[in-house]
């Protein structure tokens, strides 16, 4: 399969996308208030959208991936 990104920057995003960064956002989320990190919601709003936003890329290269 050939895609719009090179594969090393899809697995990248893939990995960003579907685990590290909703389980960042999770963690934050649940220690953030014990430590006193102010605006905690608005930094799990945008860890969220980023995640979204990288989703939505490799959805897009996979859609469009053409056989070799």
């Amino acid at each position: 399969m050939t895609y719009i990104i090179p594969d090393s920057l899809y697995q990248a995003c893939k990995w960003l996308a579907c685990l590290f960064l909703p389980a960042l956002a999770v963690l934050i989320a649940t220690i953030g208030p014990a430590w006193g990190l102010a605006n905690v919601d608005a930094i799990v709003l945008t860890i969220n959208a980023v995640a979204t936003f990288l989703g939505a890329i490799i959805g897009v290269s996979a859609a469009t991936a053409k056989e070799e």
